[in-house]
């Protein structure tokens, strides 16, 4: 029997001499640094590193102390091969992976069996136990990594009494209460990276649904900004281009019509249509650049535009259609541009469905100034037309755009637009725009 040395607070069993090397043999991934610390981390490799030291110096200072007290015994050949083969499976370790499969355990079994009876013939090599606890505690599952250490911990207390000169009670408490007391700290560990783990998927996941909303969000931005864009584009066309030509094409037939009875007649439509060909391109090049209407752009504002849009129309017309423009109120400050620009298509779409459907002799352009709000109103003593109910505009199918576009920029700039007409006694439609900042929102009144 090998003879006890030193104070038994410095048995196999005190972890804080030799615990701070947590494990034996590390298995990489996950496992190469401790529990729950991935193999790519710094830290994990030297605290791998530390680990496999403080397993050899512990198998190597407990062979030099057999040899030293035990010289020449017949055991001695035993002990040192027992040694050999505990050293040569605690680096098969690695090789055998991290998961808990047959071979694995298998290597657990014999690594422990060899340790077992090495600790029968030389009780000094309890030392290595600790080592053996985190790689039982790593390996198996919880109920039989418990089992695996307090089958270690018997065997410990075994040895540290057979090494004691006489019974010890420290002897046989301190062991179970430092591997009681190591088992909670790798459990702990073991969770705590359980949840880092699960917290840092989260985190992926959240990380990905943002980027993913974000992609989304900017590709919903750019559908919605190209779509504003073609309403823009189509309302100015509606508004100007296609107005416009449509004036041409009857000046052109009419002068057609005229062309060998009344020369100079036919003459005046062609120049006509010339001159409203230029104000088209005019127009074209200012909303390609999203400037204001031509005729804001010439200066005087609204009221002056409108003066010069109904003596247009009145000129084109011949006399077929005469169109009036009063004013009434005072602004207290110049209107903004853009309730500026959208009153003035407004009444360009709206004199231009008089002009092409109403069948109208007398029409009117009426802009009333109200303090926190202003009023444009178009009427005509057409033929008139029956106002569709709310619950009917979604059936309706229509040729143009003008009413849906006019409904648009009104409802853009926070107003209301409605329409008042019947059949024979012609119609009024009404724009209303807050001058204040107002929610934009759609009213019942606003016409099908």
């Amino acid at each position: 029997m090998e003879h006890r040395s030193g104070s038994p607070a410095h048995g196999p069993g005190v972890v804080p001499d030799v615990g701070g090397c947590p494990g034996g043999p590390v298995d990489g991934g996950a496992e190469a640094g401790g529990p729950g610390v991935s193999g790519s981390d710094p830290d994990a490799r030297w605290l791998a590193l530390l680990m496999h030291a403080a397993f050899f110096l512990l198998l190597g200072a407990s062979l030099t102390r057999f040899l030293m007290r035990h010289p020449g015994e017949a055991r001695t050949p035993w002990i040192i091969a027992l040694s050999i083969a505990l050293a040569v499976l605690y680096l098969l370790g690695p090789v055998l992976g991290s998961r808990p499969t047959p071979r694995r355990l298998t290597w657990l079994g014999v690594l422990v069996l060899v340790w077992m009876v090495l600790v029968v013939l030389a009780p000094s090599f309890a030392w290595c136990a600790v080592p053996l606890f985190y790689t039982g505690l790593r390996i198996l599952p919880p109920r039989a990594a418990l089992a695996l250490v307090a089958l270690l911990t018997v065997f410990v207390v075994a040895a540290q009494l057979r090494l004691a000169d006489g019974f010890d009670p420290n002897l046989v408490l301190a062991p179970p209460a430092v591997a009681a007391v190591a088992t909670a700290v790798f459990v702990h560990m073991q969770r705590q990276a359980v949840r880092q783990r699960e917290l840092a998927a989260r985190q992926r996941e959240l990380i990905d649904d943002l980027l993913r909303t974000r992609r989304e969000l900017a590709a919903t931005e750019r559908r919605e900004g190209t779509l504003a864009e073609r309403q823009r584009l189509s309302m100015e066309i509606h508004d100007t281009l296609a107005q416009g030509l449509s004036s041409q094409q009857m000046l052109l037939q009419a002068a057609d019509r005229t062309w060998s009875a009344d020369p100079d007649a036919a003459r005046r439509h062609v120049r006509t249509a010339t001159g409203i060909a230029e104000r088209n391109l005019a127009e074209a090049r200012r909303f390609v650049h999203d400037l204001a209407p031509a005729d804001l752009a010439e200066g005087g504002g609204l009221e002056a535009a409108l003066h010069a849009l109904a003596a247009r129309e009145s000129a084109q017309a011949e006399g077929a259609l005469t169109v009036h423009c009063h004013v009434e109120g005072t602004p207290h400050a110049p209107l903004p541009d853009r309730v500026q620009s959208a009153l003035l298509r407004i009444a360009q779409g709206a004199l231009a469905n008089v002009r092409e459907h109403a069948g109208a002799t007398a029409a009117g352009l009426t802009l009333t100034h109200l303090g926190d709000r202003v009023v444009l109103d178009i009427g005509d003593n057409g033929r008139g037309f029956t106002v569709e109910p709310e619950g009917m505009r979604g059936a309706r199918t229509v040729r143009g755009h003008g009413l849906p576009a006019m409904r648009a920029r009104v409802r853009q700039l926070g107003g209301t637009l409605t329409i008042e007409s019947a059949p024979g006694e012609g119609t009024v439609l009404s724009a209303e725009v807050p001058l204040t900042t107002v929610p934009l929102t759609t009213t019942s009144e606003d016409p099908p």
